[in-house]
């Protein structure tokens, strides 16, 4: 196993989803629904991020109709299901260099994963592009039943993996995430940037160079 910057090995990294491995088409295509309608999409996205944790559905504990029906219900939407869905699911669009990047690791390094706060859309972009074959295992939240909001979240992963958290390198997109990682004692690169986050991973893995 390779040591970290600070010195500390780095036994698995764990990777976000939608807006590290592929591009965030959630919002994208929530705020690409908005536009269609003539509704402010910063406004429309907000609401429907609200929804899919208050109705329960990133964390499975309502199907996709729920989540749709509640949105339409707040907003005044006359989409059907399967247009409202697919209008997310073709901007989930996969990041090459990232997955070619994930291939490295896990050949020269250490196992790679997904830890995702998605629904059972990740299965269908799986059964489009293939994506889960490139890692060693993937946390979903609708499984989990617990999303990245929830930093106990955190410790049942390491748990999970019978890993320290400090030997686990976690990458998202979102700041906060990788905030409540690094409370529970994770190393963690904040994703802004391809070429910010190369320059990041290769001081820590330096044969990565994508």
């Amino acid at each position: 196993m390779l040591m970290g910057k600070a010195g500390t090995q780095i036994d698995t990294v764990i990777f976000d989803f939608g807006g590290v491995i592929a591009e965030e088409g959630f919002r994208e295509g929530l705020k690409a629904i908005a536009r269609s309608n003539g509704m402010d999409e910063n406004i429309f996205f907000k609401q429907a991020e609200k929804l899919i944790y208050s109705t329960g559905y990133v964390l499975g504990k309502v199907p996709e109709c729920a989540y749709w029906n509640a949105l339409r219900e707040l907003t005044g939407l006359k989409y059907s299901d399967d247009v409202l869905r697919n209008e997310l699911m073709l901007r989930f669009t996969i990041r090459p260099r990232m997955i070619e990047i994930v291939k490295k690791i896990r050949t020269e390094y250490c196992p790679v994963g997904i830890l995702s706060d998605q629904t059972d859309w990740l299965d269908r972009i799986d059964e489009k592009y293939h994506i889960f074959q490139y890692f060693d295992f993937v946390f979903n939240s609708f499984y989990l039943g617990k999303g990245k909001r929830d930093k106990s979240l955190f410790g049942d992963i390491s748990n999970r993996l019978s890993l320290k958290p400090e030997k686990i390198l976690f990458i998202d997109d979102n700041s906060g995430h990788c905030k409540r990682a690094k409370l529970s004692n994770y190393q963690v690169i904040v994703y802004t940037d391809h070429d910010l986050f190369v320059k990041a991973i290769t001081n820590i893995f330096p044969e990565i160079s994508q």
